[in-house]
C-alpha cells in the first residue's frame, strides 16, 4: 500500500500538500483532509469555524482536493484525502479524482464533532454500518483505493464488525484511532485482511512496537506530524521493526 510503513494523519483545517511536502522525507503515505464535501457537511464545517475550530472551505471542495494531489505528482509519498459526507454522489467524484492521482479517497467515519455527527458524517458512521457500506462502495465502484478512518472509544459498536462491514464493500485500508485502547488493533487486524494503520499517540520506538505488535500493517502520527524529530524517530522504529520481523 506505500513504504515506508508511516503515515501523517489528517489534520482537519490544516493538512494540506505543503504539510505533506514537509514531512515527505519521514513517510510513505500523507493523508490530507479532512474536506467536507457537500451541503450538509458543509454547513456542519461552518458552524465549527464559527466556535474557533479549523476546517477547509473551499468554494470546491473537489476542485481543492485535485488541485491538492496535483501539487503531490512528485512527492516521495502516496497521498490520500480524508473526506466527509452525508450524500453519496460527492465522494463519487472524490474518489474519481483520488483515483486518477493514485491516491487513497478515506472515507471520515471517525470526526466526533457534534455538528458533523448531526449531519450524518463522522463516527455518526459507525452506529449506522448500512450507511458507511454504501459510501465505501461508492468510492470503490471508481476503482480508486479506499481506505476508512474509526476510532475505538464509542461504546456498543463493533469495530472487527465494522471493518468487515466495509472490507465486503470494497475498502482496502482501515485506519483506527486507538484512543488508548490498543488492543483493539489486534482484534480488527483479526477480523479483516485490510492494511491496518493504527494511530493514536505515536511518538517513539516504544509505541510503534505496541501497534506493530498487534498486528497493525503501519502507523500513523497526528499532531506531532510538523515535527521532524519525532517523524524521524517513528521513521527509524518502524523499519527497524519491519526489518527484525523478516531476519
Amino acid at each position: 500500500m506505500f513504504e515506508p510503513r508511516v503515515a501523517l494523519a489528517s489534520l482537519s483545517g490544516e493538512s494540506d500538500a505543503e504539510w505533506a511536502l514537509a514531512g515527505a522525507g519521514h513517510v510513505g503515505a500523507a493523508f490530507l483532509g479532512g474536506i467536507a464535501l457537500d451541503e450538509e457537511t458543509r454547513e456542519a464545517a461552518r458552524k465549527m469555524v464559527d466556535r474557533d475550530r479549523e476546517e477547509f472551505l473551499p468554494d470546491d471542495p473537489v476542485a481543492f482536493a485535485d488541485d491538492q494531489l496535483a501539487a503531490l505528482a512528485d512527492a516521495p509519498l502516496r497521498p490520500g484525502f480524508n473526506v466527509r459526507s452525508a450524500t453519496l454522489p460527492p465522494i463519487r467524484a472524490a474518489a474519481e479524482v483520488c483515483r486518477a492521482h493514485d491516491a487513497i479517497l478515506e472515507v471520515n467515519a471517525h470526526c466526533r464533532q457534534d455538528e458533523m455527527c448531526a449531519a450524518g458524517a463522522g463516527q455518526s458512521l459507525l452506529r449506522n454500518p448500512d450507511r458507511l457500506r454504501e459510501q465505501v462502495r461508492a468510492a470503490a465502484e471508481t476503482g480508486a483505493a479506499v481506505g476508512v478512518k474509526v476510532r475505538t472509544e464509542m461504546s456498543g459498536v463493533d469495530l472487527p464488525e465494522v471493518a468487515r462491514v466495509v472490507a465486503d464493500a470494497g475498502a482496502d485500508v482501515v485506519h483506527v484511532d486507538a484512543m488508548d485502547s490498543e488492543r483493539a488493533v489486534a482484534e480488527i487486524a483479526a477480523a479483516t485482511d485490510c492494511f491496518l494503520v493504527a494511530n493514536n499517540g505515536v511518538r517513539d520506538g516504544e509505541t510503534v512496537a505496541e501497534y506493530l505488535d498487534y498486528g497493525a500493517d503501519a502507523v500513523s502520527v497526528g499532531r506531532p506530524s510538523d515535527r521532524p524529530a519525532v517523524l524521524s524517530r517513528v521513521r527509524r522504529a518502524t523499519d527497524e521493526w519491519f526489518a527484525e520481523a523478516v531476519a
